[in-house]
């Protein structure tokens, strides 16, 4: 049994809860992190060695990063998915796009995210939240502009380069957001996402937090 250790509400651990209900793979989750813990621990560590979520052990293999975990899944359990196309060019392209969510677009999505959500009004580094919502909107803006001409991020089927960047427009549109750019093809898109029922029960139906 594959055992997957991260609370629900994180967006790492929903991107990889999403992967594993689309692959129709049985899996435990174990709740660590936040107001959990768990995650300090000496047999945690070993496992994840930055104490963050999440984590996953499929028999002797021990991995953390999301998107690796991902990659992992549909690499060991999804021979033929769609979801990571098995031609180099073709899974190259996916993995661009994953790779453009962890280092182009985390950063500030996690400034917003953390700014609005986790921190009280008072303490809110408003500049910091405003720069880093300018940012998001160039972000978005190019995946808008890349879904008028085509149905997912990395092309005309869902793959992972749509999962890894779901959940966090999830976040992004649902919040409310001041300055937020309104992007009709990201809409429109995170309307297709919401119509996958891996996706509308574990990252629509769980609550902001």
């Amino acid at each position: 049994m594959i055992k997957l250790w991260g609370r629900a509400n994180s967006s790492n651990v929903q991107k990889v809860v999403w992967t594993l209900v689309e692959l129709g793979l049985a899996y435990d989750r174990v709740d660590v992190g936040g107001p959990f813990g768990g995650t300090s621990t000496p047999e945690y560590r070993a496992m994840n060695p930055l104490g963050v979520v999440p984590s996953l052990e499929d028999g002797d293999v021990k991995l953390f990063e999301s998107n690796v975990i991902c990659r992992y899944l549909v690499s060991a359990h999804g021979a033929g998915s769609a979801l990571l196309p098995q031609d180099p060019a073709g899974r190259a392209r996916v993995e661009m796009w994953m790779d453009f969510q962890q280092t182009s677009h985390n950063r500030h999505q996690t400034v917003v995210f953390q700014g609005l959500v986790r921190t009280p009004p008072e303490k809110r580094d408003m500049a910091a939240i405003t720069a880093a919502i300018a940012e998001l909107n160039k972000i978005y803006g190019i995946l808008d502009d890349r879904l008028s001409r085509q149905a997912h991020i990395a092309g005309d089927i869902f793959t992972l380069a749509d999962v890894a960047f779901g959940m966090h427009a999830h976040r992004w549109l649902s919040l409310e957001i001041p300055g937020r750019a309104d992007l009709a093809h990201l809409t429109a898109w995170y309307q297709r996402l919401c119509a996958r029922k891996a996706f509308a029960d574990h990252v629509v139906g769980i609550p902001i937090t």
